[in-house]
């Protein structure tokens, strides 16, 4: 195997290894609210249920520019070296 195969299959495997811990991570903080307190959960969602598609999408919206600029920070900035 040549060199450069090995670097692509390394990077391959510390990408996925990278992408099933973050997947991992996202489902422990999903799945906590519902396991600490159910029923919080069930009138949180019935509020949810009662919002206009527009306000949700807004919401929504925002929570991903949020996502984004910490994932851009955390990456392309100094912050955290």
């Amino acid at each position: 195997m040549s060199l450069i195969a090995a670097l692509v299959v390394f990077w391959y495997f510390s990408v996925m290894k990278l992408l099933l811990t973050l997947i991992g991570l996202v489902l422990i903080l999903e799945g906590l609210p519902y396991a600490a307190s159910p029923e919080s959960m069930q009138n949180w969602l019935r509020q949810i249920l009662a919002m206009a598609p527009e306000q949700l999408r807004r919401v929504g919206l925002i929570a991903m520019a949020i996502g984004f600029l910490l994932c851009f920070l955390a990456l392309k900035s100094d912050l955290f070296t």
